[in-house]
């Protein structure tokens, strides 16, 4: 069996984690094909949304399988990996299209990441979302990713789940902005991500585009962020005039993204 699956079904790409005998821990070639998925999608492609979703129905994913830590033996190891991971989570934020995260059971560690750097997340009731590294592996994240999650919860709610290494449940994680909707079974959360996906097929692609890589820019450069030419690209487009157009005519629109 593909440690993981990529299919489309009509205009939704779908990123299946294909490890259910180990909570869908991450191979490093996972994270690398995830993010070749995302960097190879454009915005006027048949893609239009790309959901990200864990096999079994007991795991979203359970982080970075730990085996492949076994060969670290000095700094530079460790330095390239939160590299490697890094590049693997922005990709994933550059992607053109909405990326949605759909999460049943455990969502941890390297997991998690990768669900904060979609733009949605919905789970099941059976959600648990953390970092329980205090008392697992003793390693630490990233500030790149301490960064990521507190623009999502707050940096007070990871400096405690974090120290405490406890894990969310789903109730909190809707309550903390972590999760936009919970179902009540893994099918449930499945079908909801692929309606989600279809909705958002029918919204102006460079609109999303643009709230996506200018709310990228503020997190990574803070106030100083420049955000022109996503103005721009916006305003002087074929889908603005088609936008106006179909407005004052009081039809739907057709997004050629353009």
């Amino acid at each position: 069996m593909p440690e993981m699956i990529y299919e489309e079904i009509g205009t939704t790409g779908i990123i299946t984690l294909n490890r259910p005998e180990v909570r869908n821990a991450l191979t490093f070639g996972m994270y690398e094909e995830i993010a070749r998925i995302c960097q190879e999608i454009r915005i006027n492609g048949s893609v239009r949304a790309i959901v990200m979703t864990g096999a079994g129905g007991k795991a979203f994913a359970a982080g970075t399988d730990m085996a492949q830590f076994r060969d670290f033996s000095d700094p530079q190891d460790a330095i390239d990996y939160e590299a490697r991971i890094e590049r693997v989570l922005d990709a994933i934020e550059r992607c053109p299209v909405p990326t949605i995260a759909a999460i049943t059971g455990a969502c941890t560690g390297g997991g998690a990441a990768i669900a904060a750097a979609c733009d949605i997340r919905i789970g099941d009731q059976r959600q648990r979302f953390g970092f329980p590294i205090a008392r697992t592996l003793g390693n630490c994240l990233s500030t790149a990713n301490l960064q990521r999650l507190s623009t999502i919860v707050g940096s007070a709610r990871v400096r405690e789940i974090i120290l405490k290494a406890r894990l969310v449940d789903a109730d909190e994680a809707l309550a903390c902005g972590w999760l936009s909707e919970v179902l009540d079974t893994p099918d449930a959360v499945q079908a909801r991500a692929l309606e989600l996906a279809e909705t958002l097929s029918d919204h102006a692609p460079l609109t999303m585009r643009a709230t996506k890589e200018g709310l990228r820019r503020l997190r990574t450069e803070g106030g100083d962020a420049k955000g022109t030419d996503l103005v721009v690209e916006c305003y002087m487009s074929e889908d603005f005039k088609e936008g106006i157009e179909a407005f004052l005519g009081k039809r739907k629109p057709d997004w050629k993204a353009k």
